[in-house]
């Protein structure tokens, strides 16, 4: 042999040596990242809990998960459609609405693919207002600058189902801002916006923020175009804010809402969507821990309420290991 050919017959034998010495779980490390929201909402809040949940165990099941914080409830999926997510928080009503190809979706077609993993908080539909708007009802908002939501977002697409049922236009509001949710707060006390609408879990710092800052108000969201879209549609539901939740609110506000759930592709290995599962349901007190908003979540729940595409067959698995469904 040469010693050109002894060199490369060596190096190669080196090399051979390192991917044989290599850990097994590390040649079989898996990353995931799950979408959410800003980084001041819970979305973003779920999604740090469920990764730190499932990184406590990462040298067992090989899966690293990151967070990243999105556009929200409809980019999320759109983004796992395109296979650059692999997990992402969406609203109930989101999630039917792109299985069914309806609303925002319509263009694209139903996403048959989507799989529901599990739900978690009830997020109602939250109104807040400037306290020197004098707004008590949502109708007042009318001729008002009202942020709407940011395109892409759970919160823009229930907005806009909501104006469509009352006959409002967005033209409606003397300005319709499209600000995300991190800046909607500051915005309504730096007096840029009258009131903002918003699909969040409680008690959300995003609330709390304006109404301690400048004593923004909570307004309900009640009336025959409300009562119309929970009687058509089974994703929502009657919801109620606690009175004294948020500084300067004292009363009960009445408004509807939907879900926040965890939804993924069915492209995603059964192995992944498993270990995920049983990192956050085996580690469920600590979950609950995480944010005011988890407390009262219940597993056997979880796993049935507001999902209306399939369950992802790994968390299936998982699920019927525990008895939760049959």
């Amino acid at each position: 042999m040469t010693s050109k050919l002894l060199t490369m017959a060596l190096a190669a034998a080196g090399t051979a040596a390192v991917f044989a010495s290599a850990p097994a779980h590390a040649q079989a490390q898996r990353f995931v990242t799950v979408g959410t929201g800003g980084v001041t909402g819970v979305y973003y809040a779920v999604g740090g809990a469920i990764c730190r949940l499932v990184n406590k165990d990462r040298k067992t099941h090989g899966i690293r998960c990151s967070v990243e914080s999105t556009g929200g409830s409809a980019f999320n999926i759109n983004t796992i459609r395109g296979g650059e997510l692999d997990f992402g928080m969406t609203q109930s009503d989101t999630q039917y609405q792109a299985l069914k190809g309806e609303k925002s979706f319509k263009d694209g077609g139903p996403y048959g693919d989507l799989r529901a993993v599990f739900s978690v908080h009830p997020e109602p539909f939250t109104v807040l207002s400037r306290k020197e708007a004098n707004v008590t009802k949502f109708e007042d908002f009318k001729g008002k600058r009202f942020n709407v939501g940011n395109p892409g977002s759970g919160t823009r697409t229930s907005m806009e189902e909501l104006l469509k049922e009352m006959g409002w236009k967005l033209a409606d509001f003397s300005l319709a801002s499209e600000l995300k949710a991190d800046e909607h707060g500051p915005a309504l006390c730096d007096n840029k916006i009258d009131g903002f609408f918003y699909g969040v879990g409680h008690p959300s710092a995003n609330i709390q923020d304006p109404t301690t800052t400048c004593g923004a108000k909570l307004v309900p969201l009640t009336g025959p175009a409300v009562d119309k879209l929970l009687k058509e549609n089974s994703y929502y539901a009657k919801a109620t804010i606690p009175g004294g939740m948020y500084s300067n609110n004292p009363n009960p506000t009445e408004t509807y809402g939907v879900l926040a759930t965890l939804v993924t592709s069915a492209k995603v290995p059964d192995e992944v969507v498993y270990n995920v599962v049983k990192a956050t349901f085996d580690n469920f007190e600590e979950f609950k821990k995480l944010h005011p908003a988890f407390a009262n979540l219940e597993p056997a729940k979880m796993v049935k309420d507001g999902l209306s595409a399939p369950l992802h067959p790994g968390a299936e698995k998982f699920y019927k290991e525990k008895g939760w469904i049959k």
